[in-house]
């Protein structure tokens, strides 16, 4: 494998994984004879994950003015999905329902994957596809996390060369090095992670490959170049505004105006991931891979920008009396009650599949199913022990039915347990979670505390701003029993399972 021009700019980390096979000069040979149910024979499959990219911030739903024109030309010949919903929340338990196409928030939490889980791209590089990942999320290899599992080909990058390498000390980040030294576009965080996919490409486009492209932005700091932040708001100045992870109205400092300033940043850095994107499916399509490579693009959770009263992060973070956040490790430091909305819970997800006809599917899917929908397109078998279910019938035929319902949470854990989540730091659970459960019409928050659960009818009431679970009690209840269910199905430990049995109104 030629890798010389990667070595020189990036590390790689190769895993001794069964060597792949380079294409026979017809690259279908060793599949012609199996032809996926689209249509198309020998694909290849781009997958890109976005953090942090709210459904609503895709031009291509309709929801919101924000430009988007290269992932909404992808989306005009590809399958929309409207009600796709993360799964274990936020970024790492969604990277293992992605790798493994499981309910993984049931057996783990934001930790390495088990060591006998056996990962999409394990399969797949064992069926002869060259598996390469682009990633710059922090979190992939930090403590032994072993997300590289089945990736013949691991990069990671995190803002500048080298950087990786840097301990954490005095709580500092090794991104805030990196960001130091960019001074142009090509500097950021998506521009690097889309350009070594671009350059991998260059080298290895014409074997059988899967490319799993995964990058920070537009998660926070926000911090694009402003002219983009300026398409949103003519006259801002630049200023970086750091979410709270709260209501920004109790956050010393915050005003209506600095929250307006992060959402026209947050947009900003929207339509640069979109640019790069851009970028790379113009070389998908230079290069003649146009008909035999799948592309899905999708995200893993979104965030709150005002919302609900004022909430200004995905999550609540304990807060001094003053309203100042704790550092990481001080006492006191915890996760506090964090409901899940629509703004966090429902992501993007376009799957384009060559031979297959645009559209728009409006059921029920989760982040699990994605795993599966690639080892179909590819023609490979689904491993019994995977939960999701394959979206490519969904894709073929948009009358086919989707999930009765959708469990979003964070990893299962009850008010006092040491949890990881926004981040690879330990810190108590202050409260208990709340666990968000989606069916075509009703959305429940349910929280074992008494009074706390939340109930929506999502066709009158969108935005979630009117609880109606007083007046619909049996309505709730029956959302609850499909959460019980869902527990029961997924082998959650009886000590998770026992707290939430009851729905106390």
């Amino acid at each position: 494998m030629r890798s010389d021009i990667l070595c020189k700019m990036l590390p790689e980390f190769k895993r001794r994984l069964p060597v792949y096979k380079s294409a026979p000069t017809d690259r279908c040979d060793k599949v012609s004879s199996q032809r996926n149910d689209a249509g198309a024979a020998c694909m290849n499959v781009i997958w890109i994950v976005a953090d942090t990219f709210r459904q609503d911030h895709l031009g291509a739903y309709g929801k919101k003015p924000i430009l988007t024109p290269s992932l909404d030309a992808l989306a005009a010949k590809s399958t929309l999905f409207t009600r796709h919903y993360a799964a274990g929340f936020p970024t790492m338990p969604t990277r293992a329902d992605h790798a493994l196409g499981r309910w993984t928030m049931s057996f783990m939490g934001w930790e390495p994957l088990p060591g006998d889980a056996t990962t999409l791209a394990e399969i797949l590089a064992s069926n002869g596809y060259h598996t390469a990942a682009m990633v710059d999320t922090p979190f992939y290899l930090r403590g032994g996390m072993n997300y590289d599992k089945g990736f013949q080909t691991f990069s990671m990058y995190t803002g500048q060369e080298g950087s990786v390498t840097r301990l954490l000390t005095h709580h500092h980040h090794e991104s805030r090095d990196a960001r130091e030294a960019w001074r142009f576009e090509a500097d950021r965080n998506v521009a690097q992670t889309v350009t070594r996919a671009m350059q991998w490409l260059q080298l290895h486009y014409t074997e059988d490959f899967f490319l799993y492209i995964d990058t920070w932005d537009p998660h926070e700091p926000w911090d694009a170049p402003t002219y983009y932040s300026r398409l949103y708001m003519p006259d801002h100045d630049g200023e970086v505004v750091q979410p709270p992870y709260g209501f920004w109205q109790e956050a010393p400092g915050y005003t209506e105006e600095k929250v307006a300033k992060a959402r026209a940043a947050y947009a900003g850095e929207v339509t640069m991931v979109d640019t790069w994107i851009g970028y790379l499916l113009r070389m998908v399509q230079n290069m003649g891979l146009t008909d035999d490579t799948a592309i899905i693009f999708t995200s893993d959770h979104g965030f709150y920008f005002g919302e609900h009263g004022g909430l200004f992060g995905k999550m609540t973070f304990a807060k001094r009396p003053d309203g100042s956040m704790f550092q990481h490790g001080d006492p006191g430091s915890a996760w506090t009650f964090s409901p899940l909305y629509e703004e966090t819970t429902s992501i993007p997800l376009i799957v384009h599949v060559p031979g297959a006809e645009p559209n728009v599917y409006n059921g029920l899917t989760s982040a699990i199913d994605v795993m599966p929908t690639v080892l179909e397109v590819l023609g490979q078998d689904i491993p019994q022990w995977v939960e999701g279910s394959s979206l490519l019938p969904r894709v073929r035929d948009t009358s086919t039915p989707g999930r009765e319902f959708t469990v979003t949470t964070v990893p299962f854990a009850d008010p006092g347990d040491p949890v990881r989540s926004v981040d690879n730091f330990r810190r108590k659970l202050e409260s208990s979670l709340v666990t968000t459960v989606s069916t075509d019409e009703w959305v429940l928050l349910y929280t074992t505390d008494e009074g706390m659960s939340q109930l929506y009818h999502l066709p009158t009431d969108p935005g979630q701003e009117k609880d109606v679970i007083a007046d619909n009690p049996d309505v709730a209840r029956g959302v609850h029993q499909h959460l019980v269910k869902f527990m029961r199905d997924t082998n959650l430990p009886e000590r998770r399972i026992q707290p939430r049995l009851e729905l106390r109104m």
